[in-house]
């Protein structure tokens, strides 16, 4: 719409703000959640997310919090499973 000028660059760009996964803080337990919810291990997991499985247990259990795009990843694949990041 926008090459056409149907909407001005302001428009576009707040659609497109729109558009993108919102990012929330995600509890130990969500990210279990997710994680059993795909079926998959910590292992296989930490490999989707290009992180160490050492690191999604340490979220499991609250030692460590997703941030930056680890944290995006999470939102992603909570939204539209594994498959997102596939």
């Amino acid at each position: 719409l926008y090459e056409i000028g149907a909407i001005d660059k302001q428009t576009m760009r707040e659609f497109d703000e729109a558009c993108l996964t919102p990012i929330k803080p995600l509890t130990p337990k969500q990210i279990k959640a997710i994680r059993e919810r795909e079926h998959v291990s910590q292992t296989v997991f930490a490999n989707y997310l290009n992180v160490t499985s050492s690191l999604v247990s340490k979220w499991e259990r609250g030692e460590k919090r997703p941030s930056g795009a680890s944290l995006k990843l999470l939102s992603l694949v909570d939204k539209n499973g594994l498959a997102a990041v596939a």
